[in-house]
């Protein structure tokens, strides 16, 4: 069954729903699932994830990757994240998921909204959400993780907001090498530039990444777009 909105979206009128009627949130997204066609929200999640675009997407990558994952502001980018590590643990490879942005406990209401069960997922999945976050710090974190290991960053722009920390060239390099080394595939989410126009191109691409600081994107092995719910990997070189 074709859902009549992308899962984002359906978040979005749950949030709204649950505001606008004061009932718990898990209640508001079982209504929003029973339009649907759903008898709850897990189950609707559950569907959503036999052919999300993640599914797809982790299927294009491969040990080593650096990837940069790139969306306007509510079109999904962290989501997608997580959905790629609900993906890699179902084949079985090992996740970690960092943030400078969401909270832990944002985090966890965003993962099991897709259908993921932390409870049972401690010994395969890392969430952290240090202020300390950055690429020193990661590679650190993640210095035995097995080949295979899929971790996100969310996000890109806020590695080097801290100017304490190495310059985002001199992270992101790092990630590269990192990546390189350990057989583990990295992935950034990205802002994209208020310039883009939706309207002009269904989807965003490299010209529209927003870079505060300087970067050389070459580093990158993979690039995925997002917009509307729709997703577009471009290989790189």
């Amino acid at each position: 069954m074709k859902l009549s909105a992308p899962i984002y979206r359906l978040k979005r009128q749950a949030k709204l729903l649950a505001r606008e009627t004061a009932v718990p949130l898990n209640k508001a997204l079982n209504t929003i699932a029973k339009h649907e066609g759903f008898q709850s929200w897990s189950m609707l999640a559950a569907r959503h994830a036999e052919s999300t675009p993640a599914t797809r997407v982790l299927a294009a990558l491969s040990p080593g990757d650096l990837v940069l994952l790139g969306a306007r502001p509510g079109h999904g980018k962290t989501l997608m994240g997580l959905e790629i590590l609900i993906a890699a643990i179902k084949a079985k490879n090992q996740a970690a998921f960092f943030s400078l942005e969401l909270t832990q406990n944002e985090i966890f209401v965003r993962f099991e909204m897709l259908g993921g069960d932390i409870k049972t997922r401690k010994d395969v999945l890392t969430f952290d959400t240090s202020d300390g976050i950055c690429a020193d710090y990661i590679i650190e974190r993640l210095h035995t993780a097995p080949r295979g290991t899929v971790v996100v960053i969310d996000y890109l722009q806020l590695l080097d907001q801290n100017r304490a920390k190495p310059t985002l060239a001199a992270q992101v390099a790092a990630l590269k090498a990192f990546a390189d080394t350990a057989g583990v595939v990295v992935i950034l989410t990205s802002q994209i530039d208020r310039s883009y126009d939706p309207i002009a191109k269904p989807l965003p691409d490299i010209a529209d990444i927003r870079l505060p600081n300087p970067l050389d994107l070459s580093l990158f092995t993979k690039m995925v777009f997002l917009n509307n719910g729709e997703a577009k990997v471009h290989i790189m070189g």
